[in-house]
């Protein structure tokens, strides 16, 4: 490039910031900085508040989590127990029916339904 034309340039940026300073109002300018530096306390102060709440969250989930785990055991081994009784009452109930077919009503009978909600079928998915 020739001078002239770096020249030409150059006062060309000039003006052209110029024109843009008597479009911006100053009091405007600042008005705007310190909207955003009120904003930027308030998510400084927001962030700050999440980051404590998330220390304290992780704090109660590792007090909690050794119970929680250690109680999802009991439930299971409460479950298989509670399986494993109900498939020796069954057993015991075809024996007595075979044995003495009048002992028990009409009613119970019939093919008992099992209509708790399997709880391992959630965990698979």
């Amino acid at each position: 490039m020739e001078e002239s034309e770096k020249e030409s340039i150059k006062e060309a940026s000039v003006e052209v910031s110029q024109e843009f300073k008597t479009l911006i109002n100053t009091d405007d300018v600042d008005s705007l900085k310190q909207i955003q530096d009120l904003i930027l306390g308030r998510l400084q102060d927001s962030n700050a508040v999440l980051s404590h709440f998330n220390e304290y969250s992780e704090n109660c989930f590792n007090e909690v989590s050794g119970d929680f785990s250690k109680n999802t055991r009991l439930l299971r081994s409460m479950k298989s127990d509670l399986d494993y009784i109900f498939q020796k009452l069954r057993s015991m109930k075809a024996k007595l029916l075979a044995t003495y077919p009048d002992a028990f009503s009409d009613d119970s009978k019939g093919e008992i339904v099992d209509r708790r909600p399997d709880l391992e079928l959630s965990q698979q998915l």
